[in-house]
């Protein structure tokens, strides 16, 4: 019998237990409903869940059906407890997301949505309380259309004509299928389902049993059915402890099978037990086969979202707590012994983040919100005895920088010795933080990069602003050095560290704040007050909705202002405003010379996290400053001092990047890199001065200046989707926009005299061969398979440098202009180039003109708008 594991999941009160309860006594697993206002429901076990009525702790319940097991998981509808949620998210097959019919999708509706898309979890929705006066059916789903997808079809029309045409127009096959049949296949809407391209709805009430059969025979016909592999995998998505304190490690069986006594891979520790919960109450298993979701214990060093065996990592959370407070603890009490007893709180929710602050000598943790602290507090005196209190919250700021950075670390005291070179550019907003290697193993071997890489990413790094932790950067070791002898594995530790830190200290940093996603319903008197208050405090307001007397506000603004609003809506509304609000990302601080003077954080002051680098002379080492470190390192700066851009939306076929690319499996490109970062070339990564004739120095080999015509190298897809307007010409016709590109190019090696050679990327074309022709008097080469545009144009680069060539490359791509650079070529943007074609464009329509021949003064523009039509 199959297992599937299904999530239910919906905004506060929308009746998500209630439909837990409901399904389970439909599919015989109970014998009589308990509700949640009466303090009796199965899936509440927690003494605080039936006094306030809401979840707070994410259950399970087995639900055998005829054919397949279901594995219920029951999370958290408030969005204080949207941490416990997400991490249920990593183990679910698919979801039903609960939609209360009376108030339509809300705001915490739509961020549960899009963490369902971001982990590709199928989807089925309930939309319930159906039997409430004014609850309309079509506006219902015309909403759920809107805000949603689409896709959102109406499960009670199957069958019949209009919802076969409908979902037909979700998927190219399905359309054939059906203008073959005039109907789909249940495999078809199964694999529409699976792919997330159809949405599935049903309309009843929770409470009274109604649409609850419909749903589930849904649920038992259309919902996926993994596959699993034979190799042990397992996902673990919750810690927990059970009456006695014994520590449970939720996890899901993802492949192979666990045994009671087996050794989990990753964690080296037995299982001791394993239990399968439904509710309150488990029972022992021997094993526990692939699609179990079970607790086993035994195991001491496990996390949330930790892969065990072949699983794959999971994606960092993306809902962060914006507050942190400071934990009060009663008088008398050792901190330090409170703060070993907390552990175990972090242990189960990573996401409160408790941390010891040594320079205030305090105890801070991160929330999401008020009903969470009063969790929390009534938790730790539960289970320690501790009646704690907290502080006033203070909001949880990031930092980013600007613009790219090469960051600096050597660690070297007496028998010791690292060296490592870092590049930091900036992501888009969102992005998190990425890292990548373009280290050749020849400069540095392997098991260092590794090592490196893992101590970028086994900390928080702190930014120099105000201390907070850093986003939205991608961090690539580019350079490191070791010594035969004397390096040990914590000696890059400390030199990743301090390189971070002094890239951070030289760059121009970013203050982020955290915002929030607000929905404000309110009578429809109050609205200009509304307004106003929202504008004062620095939001962007979306055009109002007004239904009736009432009038809905949707928008964002910083959490920093709208922290105690709810308060102010409650009074000048009299109560009959609801301010609802959900985690909305972060954003450049408006304030920030404000906030980093009011938190006056000293980065060269913080001994935790140094920026400066330690050296050796005279058998002793010495501490050097950030600032002076560049000028003792032993390895070359990067150039970085030509013209930086934001990098353009990645092309289609371009590889993704990695710890270690292709550059370590090229010789001649580990060559390149030997000679960049050895004795004889210290200064490689420098464009090579201008041609001159010195007087070759005693002992030395003159190498005469490049000769001969100018070679321009393009990577033709880089530029393409660098330009917008070309990139919008290939969303309708990938062909139309490289004949534009090749006639523009044509026109610039006409009148410049420069060698064209320009690349298209073809590396994922099974048995290509790869191609090179000529287009009027240019080159255009379409690589072969398993060879990327960028590897051709860097064997290229290198092969016309060994022939003392002039060359540039022009590309957006930042790894790339690194790698050409070390060739002795110069490198063009996307935006430079086109500036350099606009410019060779009006200089021949000016000679044209003075010829009394008529040519377009803006031939680009002309280009695009004639491929248009």
């Amino acid at each position: 019998m199959d297992n599937l594991t299904l999530g239910v999941l919906a905004h506060v009160d929308a009746g998500k237990t209630t439909l837990s309860e409901a399904l389970l006594y439909r599919g015989g697993a109970l014998r009589r409903l308990g509700r949640v206002d009466h303090a009796d429901a199965f899936l509440d076990t927690d003494a605080q869940e039936r006094e306030r009525g809401i979840t707070i702790f994410s259950k399970q319940a087995v639900l055998p059906l005829e054919d397949v097991t279901l594995t219920l998981l029951d999370t958290p509808g408030h969005v204080d407890f949207s941490a416990e949620m997400e991490r249920s998210l990593a183990v679910l097959d698919c979801a039903v997301l609960v939609v209360s019919g009376p108030d339509g999708p809300q705001g915490h509706t739509l961020t549960l949505w899009k963490l369902l898309e971001r982990q590709g979890v199928p989807t089925f929705l309930f939309l319930n309380k159906m039997d409430q006066p004014g609850t309309d059916r079509d506006a219902l789903l015309m909403k759920l259309r809107a805000a949603l997808s689409p896709a959102c079809l109406d499960f009670s029309l199957l069958g019949r004509p209009a919802f076969w045409e409908e979902a037909a127009l979700t998927d190219e096959a399905a359309l054939e299928e059906y203008m073959e049949t005039e109907a789909l296949s249940d495999a078809t809407l199964h694999r529409l389902i699976a792919q997330r391209k159809v949405f599935p709805c049903r309309f009843g009430s929770a409470l009274k049993v109604e649409g609850v059969d419909e749903l589930l025979s849904d649920l038992t016909r259309l919902a996926p059915r993994p596959r699993w592999p034979e190799a042990f995998a397992a996902r673990v998505f919750k810690i927990s402890r059970d009456s006695q304190g014994t520590r449970l490690t939720h996890l899901k069986i993802t492949g192979g099978t666990l045994r009671v006594k087996s050794v989990l891979p990753g964690v080296e520790e037995k299982a001791d037990q394993l239990r399968l919960y439904s509710g309150a109450k488990f029972t022992p298993l021997e094993e526990a086969p692939a699609g179990t979701v079970c607790a086993v214990t035994g195991l001491t060093a496990t996390y949330p979202g930790q892969a065990l065996g072949a699983e794959r990592p999971w994606a960092a959370p993306a809902l962060e707590p914006a507050l942190s407070y400071q934990l009060i603890l009663p008088d008398g009490c050792d901190p330090h012994a409170a703060l070993r007893k907390l552990r175990e709180l972090a242990e189960e929710d990573p996401q409160l983040h408790i941390q010891w602050n040594e320079r205030l000598g305090e105890i801070h943790v991160r929330l999401m919100g008020a009903i969470q602290a009063e969790v929390l507090k009534r938790v730790i005196l539960d289970r320690f005895g501790l009646a704690v209190d907290f502080g006033p919250g203070s909001v949880v700021y990031q930092e980013t920088i600007a613009a790219p950075v090469e960051g600096v670390g050597h660690f070297e005291p007496l028998r010791h010795y690292a060296e490592v070179h870092l590049l930091l550019e900036p992501l888009p907003l969102g992005s998190g933080l990425q890292f990548s290697s373009i280290c050749p193993e020849d400069a540095l071997d392997g098991h260092w990069q590794r090592l490196i890489l893992t101590h970028m990413m086994e900390k928080p790094h702190l930014g120099v602003l105000t201390g907070s932790p850093i986003t939205d950067m991608k961090l690539t070791l580019v350079a490191g050095r070791a010594h035969e002898k004397h390096t040990e594995g914590g000696d890059f530790r400390q030199a990743t560290y301090r390189a971070v830190r002094q890239g951070l200290m030289g760059a121009e940093s970013i203050l982020l704040e955290p915002w929030y996603a607000f929905r404000l319903e309110l009578p429809t008197v109050h609205l200009g007050r509304a307004l106003a208050d929202l504008q004062r405090l620095g939001g962007d307001t979306e055009a109002p909705v007004t239904v009736g007397e009432e009038t809905v506000l949707t928008g964002s603004a910083p959490v920093s202002a709208l922290r105690d609003y709810n308060q102010e809506v409650a009074a000048y509304t009299k109560g009959r405003g609801r301010l609802s609000l959900t985690p909305g990302g972060y954003r450049p601080c408006a304030r920030q010379e404000e906030v980093v003077a009011a938190l006056a954080y000293d980065p060269e002051r913080d001994v935790e996290n140094p920026s400066g680098s330690v050296f050796c002379a005279h058998g002793a080492g010495f501490n050097v400053p950030w600032d002076q470190v560049p000028a003792h390192m032993h390895l070359p700066a990067l150039d970085l001092s030509g013209p930086k851009e934001a990098p353009p939306p990645e092309p289609p076929a371009r590889r993704p990047a990695a710890p270690a690319g292709s550059l370590e499996q090229d010789k001649e490109l580990r060559g390149i890199f030997e000679k960049t970062y050895g004795a004889i070339k210290p200064r490689a990564f420098q464009p090579p001065p201008k041609p001159s004739r010195p007087a070759p120095a005693e002992g030395k080999r003159f190498i005469p200046p490049p000769s001969g015509p100018e070679y321009l190298l393009v990577d033709g897809y880089n530029v393409i989707f660098a330009w917008e307007d070309l990139k919008a010409v290939a969303r309708e016709n990938l062909d139309a926009a490289r004949k534009i590109l090749m006639d523009l190019l044509s026109n610039y090696q006409g009148f410049r005299g420069s060698r064209v050679i320009l690349v298209f990327d073809a590396y994922k074309v099974p048995q290509g061969a790869g191609s090179v022709s000529r287009y009027h008097n240019i080159h255009v080469v379409y690589t072969k398979e398993a060879e990327t545009a960028d590897a051709y144009i860097e064997k290229a680069s290198y092969q016309l440098s060994q022939e003392r060539r002039r060359v540039r490359v022009a590309t957006s791509d930042g790894a790339e202009q690194l790698i050409i650079l070390g060739h002795g070529s110069l490198r063009v943007s996307a935006l430079e180039l086109r500036a350099e074609l606009e410019q060779t464009q009006g200089e021949i329509s000016a000679i044209l003109r003075s010829n009394n021949r008529r040519l377009p003064a803006q031939p680009i523009k002309t280009a695009l708008e004639q491929a248009e039509q």
